[in-house]
């Protein structure tokens, strides 16, 4: 039997039932380890590299849809795929059948022009992402023959594995793709991301005869998409990429996402536009039908009424913005995963950060190796590189900075002195991990190493230069002294102990940690990082809070803190965040800065906590334990040397591990915040203004105030203007302070700032109907109004961008100055054209420009006056 067949990617799967494709699967899981081999036709030396080659040209490459970089026609439709794109469509597509071909073309340029823009940009975006990403690899460890090196098992990139390749697995690894288990120790996996079930499910390696109705119940198959958090083991791969579970569900998975403040924020925007051109096109249809005659003309100018209320630009405008972020963020080697992130590291208020890497460098060394006494002492390092050496669960920096000293494989004689013989792996609860050690003469030692609270609590005695003796509560008295002075002194401190074991067994459990013999500590440094304190002023000056969040003890924590310059205050334990409710903690979290000795759940607990209190939190984590804390996150941020969870679980992966690239990162989502808000408040108050404009022009003018295709030409002019706005400059002290959505603030913008427009509108009628005398003259009208019209919204936002005195204070950016000049020049120029005769235009009366350019300048104080206020009032 081989379970070694292509499964069809089936889609969306409603439940993991079993279905005819899955048969093979449960049939596998009741092999013995020993026959899963054959059915995967593999061996217990893996596959042959050549083997993994002709598996690889059958297979695939080991990636899921969502993971595939879009092509140009995809990134085309991902543009193209918009509810405003398609609504403009279908009014370009009446306008062509209601016989107004010129218009259908004007509304398609506009669509083309939004749909180009944004496509061109956020190409350059992905590709500078790509270019990255190639830098940053998730890698499994498998073993095949020839291996390249002494070790049996050896990395490779997740997406060169094939059917067949046996991996292994230890704490913090992704599962790699669908596998049956051939070794599993304490393995816990957490199978959340397909199942829902947030509870971690243990493993095993042997046959199993259950009866499942799900595959996922199944003790010895684990899933790709599900990852380790305890334990290790040792699997063969039935299948990979697109033909595994979660493959096939990939897309439904990506599509989960809940929707941040910013997306709610669009989307109320855009459907407050949508009930603007629901009340609107009908009004106005009906007023020219009825005063006109001319229902068809109604119609016509109704649908172009409809086509300059639409937000159009909203979507180039977003995207471009966030893609021309994302690319200024890639030059500080910061690969940006989901393009939202970063304007939520723009709102973020509060980071959440372990100190190492980040205020430490993340180069610790082992520098003393004392015994009970505080000696130094060879055994004690000698035990501890055994266990270091041995461990095949997750490596940390503690484990290399002692496996660092190479000089001691060969003076402990580890080649033949000692062989593995099993292993108790690390959890978080108990924060310690064994090996056992076979010595020449086959007897067993247990060495365990780990949190010196939880090793004290699992030995009864001492060794001290040969002489062994009782530990008693004075003992431990003074080694919580000794190790408060090493913490003191910036040292984390592990305790080493060991046990010998009187009964050889073939495995062993947590049972066996027991009874053991404390040989010592080993005493690590990581200093403090340099740039640390300049990153946690200029955040804080940004208005954003760094809290630690760590599983270090509190006094080597506090050091550090005050050595970047960061007040602890009062530090919160695990231990006494366990007995807050929910509404305690979130009444001190505000309050703590420091929080340690914390679990992962614990870190998790937090960071909601800081939600309740309506912060955005950003988390940055690269361990297993920060997993959980990174999904809780407004904004998760990794970095590439990170386990795979936490790269995964990340919207932002750092190639270096800075708080000041994540400054850089704040002061960029701000700025995209800030262009964006430019658009939407101009967008809010023209189209506010309009409204009584258009209104009023047709309950009392004789013709149509403008010509459909001039209405449809003006807000095409006008949609290019804006599209220089995501290059705009924005001002000092917008992006000093985190900035959220506020629906509630654009809508009083709304009120206040677009009524204006609207006077000046109606002064425009009256300047055209009584000192040009227009009564008669539609063309002269509909020239006056329109050239009118495009110069105040063009120059208006040159107004609304920034709180200072435009011009003067505060200047645009070069691109935005450029666009607005073109614009008003052709919008002057087009009435005297050959095409503005085309669009029903005629020459003004040279009086007309000194009037129109004197109502500017009143138009443009005025509104300046306004908007100080608003903004003394209620901010921008």
């Amino acid at each position: 039997m081989s379970v070694l067949t292509r499964t069809a990617p089936s889609g969306r799967r409603a439940k993991a039932d079993w279905t005819d494709g899955d048969r093979p699967l449960f049939s596998v899981s009741r092999l013995h380890p020993a026959e899963v081999y054959a059915a995967a036709a593999s061996g217990p030396e893996g596959l042959s590299h050549e083997e993994a080659e002709v598996r690889q040209k059958e297979f695939g490459p080991n990636t899921v849809s969502r993971e595939h970089r879009a092509t140009i026609p995809g990134e085309l439709w991902g543009r193209a795929r918009n509810p405003l794109n398609g609504l403009l469509l279908a009014l370009a597509s009446m306008s062509y059948v209601l016989g107004d071909p010129r218009a259908a073309i004007v509304i398609a340029c506009m669509v083309v022009l939004s749909i180009t823009t944004a496509f061109v940009q956020e190409h350059r975006s992905n590709s500078a992402a790509a270019q990255l990403r190639a830098l940053v690899h998730t890698t499994a460890t498998v073993r095949r023959h020839p291996s390249p090196s002494e070790e049996r098992f050896f990395d490779i990139p997740i997406e060169r594995l094939v059917p067949g390749d046996v991996v292994r697995l230890s704490a913090g690894d992704m599962i790699p793709a669908d596998l049956r288990l051939l070794e599993a120790k304490d393995l816990f996996i957490n199978q959340s991301a397909l199942t829902g079930e947030a509870m971690p499910a243990e493993k095993y390696a042997h046959a199993s005869q259950d009866e499942c109705s799900s595959p996922f119940d199944l003790p010895n198959l684990c899933f790709m998409g599900a990852n380790v958090v305890s334990g290790f083991g040792v699997g063969v791969l039935l299948r990979t990429g697109p033909h595994t579970f979660f493959g096939q569900l990939a897309n439904e998975i990506a599509g989960r996402r809940v929707p941040t403040a910013f997306d709610q924020g669009i989307n109320r925007f855009v459907w407050l536009m949508v009930r603007f051109i629901a009340v609107m096109v009908p009004t106005v249809f009906l007023i020219n039908g009825i005063t006109k005659h001319d229902w068809l003309e109604a119609l016509l100018f109704a649908v172009a009424v409809a086509v300059g209320l639409t937000p159009e630009m909203l979507p180039m405008i977003v995207t471009v913005n966030l893609a021309k972020g994302a690319i200024a963020m890639s030059r500080s080697k910061v690969i940006v995963k989901r393009l939202n992130a970063i304007q939520n590291l723009g709102a973020m208020d509060v980071l959440c950060t372990d100190k190492t890497g980040t205020l430490t460098q993340d180069r610790i060394i082992l520098k003393r190796y004392l015994d009970m006494h505080g000696e130094v002492s060879e055994r004690v390092l000698q035990y501890a590189f055994l266990n270091s050496h041995f461990q095949s669960g997750l490596r940390n920096l503690l484990d290399n900075a002692v496996l660092s000293h190479v000089e001691l494989h060969k003076m402990f004689g580890l080649d033949s002195g000692y062989s593995k013989v099993d292993e108790v792996p690390f959890d978080f609860s108990r924060r310690r991990l064994s090996v056992v050690v076979r010595q020449n003469d086959g007897r067993h030692i247990l060495i365990c190493k780990g949190a010196v609270e939880e090793i004290f609590a699992v030995c009864t005695h001492y060794i001290v230069d040969g002489e062994i003796g009782q530990l008693d509560a004075s003992h431990f008295a003074v080694a919580q002294q000794e190790t408060i002075a090493l913490n003191s002194d910036g040292f984390r401190v592990v305790a080493v102990a060991y046990k010998a074991m009187e009964v050889a067994k073939p495995s062993y459990s947590v049972g066996d940690e027991a009874d053991l013999t404390l040989l010592g500590y080993i005493a690590f440094l990581d200093p403090p990082k340099e740039s640390a304190r300049a990153a946690i002023a200029a955040l804080a000056e940004r208005g954003v809070k760094v809290k630690i969040l760590t599983g270090d003890n509190e006094v080597i924590t506090r050091k550090i803190c005050r050595e970047v310059n960061l007040e602890p205050g009062e530090i919160l334990l695990g231990g006494d965040l366990t007995r807050l409710s929910d509404t305690e903690l979130a009444k001190v979290v505000d309050s703590t800065t420091v929080f340690a000795k914390l679990t992962p759940a614990q870190k998790e607990r937090v960071v909601r906590a800081l939600h309740v209190k309506s912060h955005v939190v950003g988390f940055l984590g690269d361990g297993i334990n920060d997993s959980p804390a990174l999904k809780a996150a407004d904004v998760s941020i990794s970095v590439d040397t990170a386990v795979d969870i936490a790269k995964e679980s990340a919207d932002i992966i750092l190639l270096e591990k800075s708080l000041l690239v994540l400054q850089d990162g704040v002061i960029e989502g701000r700025r995209i915040f800030g262009n964006i808000s430019k658009y939407i408040k101009m967008g809010a108050s023209s189209n506010f203004g309009n409204m009584f404009s258009v209104v009023g022009a047709s309950i009392f003018l004789p013709f149509l105030p403008m010509a459909p295709i001039q209405v449809l030409t003006n807000n095409l002019l006008y949609d290019f203007s804006q599209t220089a706005i995501p290059t705009d400059n924005v001002d000092e002290e917008f992006l000093a302070n985190p900035r959220q959505w506020d629906i509630s603030n654009i809508f009083r913008f709304m009120l206040f700032i677009g009524p204006i427009s609207s006077i000046f509108d109606y002064a425009t009628y009256g300047m055209m109907l009584f000192v040009f005398h227009a009564w008669t003259n539609p063309s002269l009208f509909q020239t006056g109004w329109f050239v009118e019209s495009l110069l105040t919204q063009t120059l208006i936002i040159h107004i609304i961008r920034t709180a200072r005195i435009p011009f003067i204070e505060s200047h645009a950016s070069p691109s935005l100055i450029a666009t607005t000049i073109t614009i008003c020049a052709v919008g002057i120029v087009l009435p005297f054209t050959w095409a503005g005769a085309a669009l029903g235009f005629i020459p003004v009366p040279w009086l007309y420009w000194p009037l129109v350019v004197s109502m500017l300048l009143v138009y443009a104080v005025v509104t300046h006056f306004v908007k100080v206020w608003f903004v003394k009032q209620w901010g921008l």
